[in-house]
Parts: structure tokens; C-alpha cells; sequence
């Protein structure tokens, strides 16, 4: 059975929601599935912006061809190549001949990787420049290209008519959609972990070309926000687009501590906790402690980009770091964190190396300052119980 819901009188939304995924990108844990959004433009002339994930295609279409009601297609508006939303495109194409492509350049030579058939698409393309204009019956559409959010041939679509943004990857979320498709100030707010641990960790990279699409962003008149996953905007925008311009930025949402450990027998995990208690003796109450064995690496990205202060705690294992910890600070320096404050806590019984190996991660982030170290030697004594309290004396003057 289709189901196609009303954006404005003129835009409708076709996705469809995958319940059943576990992992996005086989690599994102997912605890409520995830959607994935396409938009129909129904004037005197018909569009499409995207299509679908490989996995949804069938319902798609049941959408797709309820919303034409038997009526041709006259033109598929591709804003991003990723095979989550361009799945269909090939058979979109043979079920309507007819369809006109609009594209960029880049789109065209991805196209034709993931698809050979489109090497004989040529005469369907029409290649458009940024900022082009181009209608759709009486809907009047600009392409902004936004190259790296978070691929470099996307581009996001303007409707001035309706005063419609449709975003690409840039505004979206983690989440199936349930019923409502639209955010309301609580959904937002309620869900913002979501949207940050989404943003974080697929665009998080590429905060330079986002701030400029922001600021693009923030000149429109602006009455919905369609990105390709998650609930469609259409209030709050003030809230939202601060939330964004911290992210792209690198700024700190919170001046808040996270504490990330690794901890084979209990001893580091001993140290964060003697370091934890002294912290909240001393008035730390915005502190949250995670243990990177058990907890998933994107989390720890998305809290890493929230917090203003981090706590790094692992022991030296197999004269290198702790594996799990390598890992989190391999994606914090991928995804560009930079500007933040650090404390950091190494253990070994013979020839610890943990703390140069933290220190020497760091190195390679912008404008992150470590405030000290602590190295412990199998396990806390007096001196070292001494050594923690003094770092968090170091945490809370620079918290303050």
C-alpha cells in the first residue's frame, strides 16, 4: 500500500522507512532504523529530488507511481550519488523512459560508475551550474552546489516558490519516521543527539564546506527543510541552525567533561573513577564517563564534539595503545576534531607507553591543548591518588 504525504500543495513526500537495518553504512549503529527520503513535485509539469536505498525499492516505487497517478515523469533531480539514495535511479529510467535527468558534471561521471547503462543516458542529461536556475511547471528551483557535505559532487535544491530547502545529507538524522514526518520544537530538541551523533560522524569531516552552506542557508527564506534522512523542518530554525554552525565550527555545545576509558582489569577504570570523585568534590557536574569497550565508537565522536573538556584513560597494551582507544582517537582525528581541552591518564606495568601515544594523536589536532598527564604503574598508590587530584585541579581551573 503507498503512502505519500503532504509537504505543501505542491510537495510530497515518497520515501520509505527501513526498520530492520541495524548498522548504517554496515558501520552506524542504529536503534530505531532509518529513512530514507524522496520528494515529488506535482505541477503542471511532474519531478522527482532522489530516489532510495536498494532495500526499500519496492515500496518507493508504490509511492512514486501512486503520486503520478498514471501521469509521466518529466524530470529526476539528483542532488547526491551515495547508493543510499540512488539506488532506483536505473530503474526509475526504464520504468519511465520518458524522464529528463538533471545533474552537475560530477554527478555524471558517478552515475555512470555506479551505473554503465547511463554511458547511452546522454541525451537525457540536462547539466546544470551552480546557482542555475530551472522550473518545474510553475515551481521556480536554484541548484547550491555543496561540494564535501559530505560528497564532493552534492548539490541542494532551492524551491523559492514554496520556500522549501531540500538539503541532501546536510539537516538530517538517524531514525525511521514514525507517522509524522514533520518536526515539531519538542521532536528537535528531544532527538538532538540523534541529529548530532548523525552530523558528527557523516559530515563531521567537512565542517569548512558546511559552515558555508549555512551561511548560504541563512540568507533564504525558509518555511521547510527536506533533508534525505529524517524528519522534515519547519520550525525552531534559529535553534537548529545554531546547533549546526557549533558542529561545522568545532565549537563546544557544553562546557561539560566526558571521560573516555579503556580499562583491561579494573586498575585505569580505578584511576578515572578516584579522578571522577575528585572532579564532582571539587563541583564538576556536567561530567559523563564511558567506557570505549562498550560503548560504540560513533558515540563517542558525537559526545567528543558536544563536550569542551575530554578525559583519555587507557593502558599500554602490547607496547602500543589500548586497541579500543587507538580507535576513538583514529576517528576523532578523521572526522577533525580540533579545539578542545585534554586530560590524559596512562597505565603500564613495564615500559608504559599510553600516555605518549595519546599525546602523540593529539599532536596532529588543531587547537587542542593538553592540560596534563598522569601515568600510572599497575595501579593507583598515594602518589599517584595525589598526582589525580592535582589534574583535576588543572580541569576545574580551565573549566572556570
Amino acid at each position: 500500500m503507498h503512502n505519500v504525504i503532504k509537504v505543501t500543495d505542491k510537495i510530497f513526500w515518497i520515501g520509505a522507512n527501513d526498520r530492520r537495518l541495524k548498522l548504517f553504512e554496515n558501520h552506524f549503529p542504529l536503534q530505531f532504523g532509518v529513512s530514507y527520503n524522496s520528494y515529488f513535485i506535482d505541477d503542471c509539469e511532474t519531478a522527482v529530488l532522489d530516489t532510495a536505498d536498494g532495500a526499500v525499492l519496492s515500496q518507493y516505487f508504490e509511492n512514486l507511481e501512486a503520486a503520478l497517478a498514471g501521469r509521466p515523469l518529466n524530470y529526476l533531480i539528483v542532488q547526491h550519488m551515495e547508493p543510499d539514495h540512488c539506488a532506483g535511479i536505473a530503474a526509475l529510467v526504464a520504468r519511465h523512459p520518458e524522464v529528463k535527468i538533471v545533474l552537475n558534471g560530477k554527478t555524471v561521471a558517478f552515475l555512470k560508475q555506479f551505473f554503465p547503462e547511463a554511458e547511452k543516458w546522454n541525451d537525457r542529461f540536462i547539466v546544470v551550474t551552480n546557482g542555475q536556475n530551472f522550473s518545474v511547471g510553475n515551481t521556480n528551483l536554484t541548484f547550491v552546489f555543496a561540494p564535501m557535505v559530505h560528497w564532493p559532487e552534492v548539490m541542494v535544491t532551492y524551491d523559492s516558490t514554496h520556500k522549501v530547502l531540500f538539503s541532501a545529507d546536510a539537516f538530517g538524522s538517524f531514525g525511521a519516521i514514525n507517522g509524522n514526518i514533520f518536526n515539531d520544537h519538542t521532536n528537535m530538541r528531544a532527538n538532538l543527539s540523534e541529529y548530532r551523533r548523525y552530523y558528527t560522524n557523516i559530515v563531521g569531516k567537512y565542517g569548512m564546506q558546511t559552515a558555508k552552506l549555512l551561511r548560504t542557508a541563512a540568507d533564504l527564506e525558509i518555511k521547510a527543510i527536506c533533508p534525505l534522512h529524517g524528519l522534515i523542518l519547519r520550525e525552531d530554525f534559529a535553534y537548529i541552525i545554531e546547533k549546526y554552525t557549533r558542529w561545522a565550527s568545532y565549537t563546544p555545545e557544553d562546557k561539560a567533561v566526558m571521560i573516555a576509558f579503556a580499562s583491561m582489569y579494573h586498575h585505569t577504570e580505578n584511576a578515572v573513577e578516584l579522578l571522577a570523585a575528585e572532579l564532582d568534590r571539587l563541583g564538576v557536574y556536567n561530567m559523563k564517563i564511558y567506557d570505549v569497550s562498550n560503548v560504540d565508537c560513533a558515540h563517542l565522536v558525537a559526545e567528543s564534539f558536544r563536550v569542551s573538556h575530554l578525559i583519555l584513560a587507557a593502558p599500554t597494551y602490547m607496547n602500543d595503545l589500548y586497541p579500543q582507544m587507538a580507535h576513538m582517537l583514529h576517528s576523532l582525528q578523521a572526522h577533525g576534531l580540533k579545539n578542545r581541552q585534554v586530560a590524559l591518564i596512562g597505565n603500564g606495568s613495564w615500559a608504559p607507553q599510553a600516555v605518549k601515544l595519546m599525546r602523540g594523536c593529539l599532536e596532529n589536532m588543531a587547537g587542542v591543548n593538553v592540560l596534563g598527564e598522569v601515568e600510572i604503574l599497575s595501579s593507583v598508590n598515594d602518589g599517584k591518588l595525589a598526582e589525580l587530584k592535582e589534574l583535576a585541579g588543572k580541569i576545574v581551573a580551565s573549566l572556570r
